[in-house]
């Protein structure tokens, strides 16, 4: 049997760092790396893109379902989908950890590859952070961007006539956490793993930037609540095709998991959060990015922020809050 990993309370602070640094990359951007009171990056475009977010156990993750690895990837990913929906390229992480004594130094280990397998692929370097112990694990990582010489793409832009199209998969993650919630997590390991380590287009974010994209954002509560969101922000309604036609790709591969817990599976193309895909709207006419589907089109703002196939959603949940709202 291969022997038992050390707890994180049998190591000092420096010993948790030198285990955690080999598995994290530099980047090409980084000038001054970990090691110093703070990293230095270049921001040769003048302008820095930041964003953050947390992780907390049993509140964004379950180590029973979750390992080391599979949280580090998704807090990374999350984050850097934000940056991505801003249309800049990701160059940094910070990370910050709160860590149990009792939380075995191999599961830390595995967090620092998660992060490092999401980055690294993307020249995004792993740059600096903090080290805290505590009753419960917590992963914050705060991203960085270039927006290389473009305006930001924000959530204002959408004008009526504009296409809505999206960039990734919808509705995976949600399926994946209520099979995980079932105990049925043997029905769909690819659909599990989109839960537990969901794969964003980030590159598609700088790319719907450079197409002229007029308004984006990062689909991390559901294409309903997130798609109300642009709606709001940039005053008006998205009008949205059958859910069956302009995201059938989808729709085909999760509905054997729908049929598996009866549920339907309109809920998780609306409702599912978590997948981290990108929704857009370009210009009439604009040529979309690769990766993008087009979804519908931007209407005057009605009593609707958002229509499918020309009627109100119909979903018992509009998809994530924090507070239940």
């Amino acid at each position: 049997m291969p022997a038992e990993s050390p707890r994180v309370r049998d190591l000092a602070e420096q010993d948790l760092l030198d285990r955690i640094f080999p598995h994290l990359p530099v980047g090409s951007r980084t000038l001054v790396p970990p090691g110093d009171d703070a990293a230095v990056v270049t921001a040769p475009d003048g302008r820095v893109v930041v964003t953050c977010d947390v992780l907390v156990e049993d509140v964004h993750f379950r180590r029973a379902w979750s390992s080391g690895d599979d949280v580090g990837r998704r807090a990374a990913m999350q984050n850097l989908a934000d940056v991505a929906a801003m249309g800049a390229r990701p160059t940094a992480l910070v990370v910050g950890l709160v860590v149990p004594g009792d939380t075995p130094v191999s599961w830390v280990e595995g967090l620092a590859r998660g992060l490092g397998a999401a980055c690294r692929p993307l020249d995004v370097g792993v740059v600096g952070g903090d080290l805290s112990s505590g009753p419960v694990l917590v992963v914050s990582v705060t991203a960085h961007g270039d927006l290389e010489g473009r305006p930001a793409v924000r959530r204002t832009g959408a004008r009526p006539g504009d296409v809505v199209a999206l960039a990734g998969r919808c509705g995976w993650s949600g399926a994946g956490w209520a099979l995980l919630e079932a105990g049925r997590g043997d029905v769909d390991a690819e659909v599990v793993a989109a839960y537990l380590a969901p794969e964003p287009p980030v590159a598609a974010g700088p790319a719907a930037a450079r197409a002229g994209a007029t308004a984006m954002l990062d689909l991390s509560d559901g294409l309903l609540r997130d798609g109300r969101r642009l709606a709001r922000a940039s005053g008006v309604t998205l009008d949205l095709g059958a859910l069956a036609d302009v995201l059938a790709d989808d729709a085909a591969r999760l509905r054997p998991v729908a049929a598996a817990l009866n549920v339907p599976v309109e809920n998780w193309l609306l409702a599912g959060g978590e997948d981290h895909g990108l929704l857009a709207t370009f210009p009439p006419g604009a040529a979309l990015p690769d990766g993008f589907r087009p979804l519908g089109v931007v209407r005057e703002r009605s009593e609707e922020l958002v229509l499918v196939d020309g009627r109100p959603p119909r979903t018992g949940s509009p998809g994530w809050d924090h507070f239940g709202a």
